[in-house]
């Protein structure tokens, strides 16, 4: 059994992973840090925001393939990936403009990539029930 939605927010998830963890890695050799970060709020918040999108992605990504695997209507599971992704690029855009800081986009990223879990793991328990 294959799961291509999944499989296609997890690409991405991964284009996105790749590309945050560049910018740190940029960092990291700019302030020669092997660990950590220094001062510079830029430097933190790439760190905060490859660290923020791995904390946040597997159990998307797994209630997405689950939710899949177990006949949640396919139409759930691509509204709820879309969301996941939209608020994960929010996310980051937001902690790039806000430097680590407030930021609006910010915001609307956190409570995108939240209702998504929420919504993902209603609907798997449901299904599941």
């Amino acid at each position: 059994m294959i799961i291509p939605l999944t499989a296609v927010y997890a690409s991405i998830t991964g284009f996105l992973m790749l590309f945050l963890a560049y910018r740190v890695s940029t960092f990291r050799l700019k302030y020669k840090k092997g660990m950590g970060f220094t001062e510079d709020r830029d430097f933190e918040s790439a760190v905060r925001s490859h660290g923020n999108l791995t904390e946040y992605a597997p159990i998307t990504l797994i209630l997405l393939g689950v939710g899949e695997l177990n006949g949640v209507d396919t139409q759930w599971v691509y509204l709820t990936g879309l969301a996941f992704i939209a608020g994960r690029l929010l996310h980051a855009w937001g902690m790039h403009k806000g430097r680590g800081g407030p930021h609006p986009t910010r915001l609307v990223g956190i409570l995108l990539n939240w209702l998504a879990i929420l919504v993902m793991a209603v609907l798997v328990l449901v299904n599941a029930l």
